[in-house]
């Protein structure tokens, strides 16, 4: 069966394409530079922040930038206007645990950029078991080396884990270190056609539906690895 279920953050359990947008775009007025296109926002996100920001924003002073990003990025999140879970996405998490299955999350964030998901008093303190993270990981996505920390720490077979994430860059990482891979399309930023198929077990128009296409993966999975990965995609849409 699917023992852990390993979740993406940006686009995946909270959408946060948009007010990132909003989030970076007020920091450049801050140091005085035109806002950046959002067709530029979004032909960079899923890249480090700090690599995608002299596209975003060319001749950009990183250091200067990076320092009061930091700040914006508390404010943001103390007014709730990033990293706000949804309801239904919770009680997505809480079924897993319910039925025991390890909930991790895996995400390109820095430490910095986590560090309040990693607070005792966070929502996801008693649902997730870990956070991976560039702070506590060697490799990024789309690197296959990115699940290597969790996989070995956790000791839970790959065939038996699930990702979870919106970008081809996710799939690419889950399908390459042997893991099911289902991408989240809610947030309307990437279509099904923009996956390399071969990597996918199935798509779904909102996180909560997660936890169906985990009940059918369930059923394609033995101890010699995945199975008729086709079949659980076509029952999943």
């Amino acid at each position: 069966m699917i023992r852990a279920v390993i979740v993406d953050v940006d686009d995946t359990l909270c959408l946060t394409q948009a007010a990132s947008f909003a989030l970076e775009n007020e920091v450049l007025a801050e140091l005085g530079r035109p806002p950046m296109p959002r067709h530029v926002h979004l032909s960079t996100w899923g890249e480090p922040l700090l690599d995608a920001m002299p596209t975003r924003s060319p001749g950009l002073d990183l250091p200067r930038f990076s320092a009061l990003y930091r700040r914006a990025l508390k404010r943001h999140i103390a007014d709730g206007r990033l990293d706000v879970i949804p309801p239904e996405n919770l009680r997505a998490l809480d079924e897993f645990v319910r039925h025991g299955r390890a909930v991790f999350l895996l995400t390109s964030r820095t430490e910095d950029e986590v560090r309040h998901m990693l607070a005792a008093d966070h929502v996801l303190a008693e649902r997730v078991g870990g956070i991976y993270h560039a702070g506590n990981t060697r490799f990024r996505k789309p690197d296959p080396r990115a699940f290597d920390e969790l996989l070995a720490t956790t000791g839970i077979p790959p065939r038996h884990c699930v990702y979870v994430g919106d970008s081809p860059g996710d799939a690419l990482a889950a399908g390459g270190a042997g893991l099911h891979f289902v991408g989240c399309l809610q947030s309307g930023v990437r279509k099904p056609a923009d996956f390399d198929s071969r990597y996918v077990d199935a798509f779904i128009d909102a996180f909560s539906d997660i936890v169906g296409v985990v009940q059918q993966l369930d059923q394609f999975t033995t101890d010699a690895g995945p199975v008729a990965d086709d079949q659980v995609a076509q029952q999943a849409g």
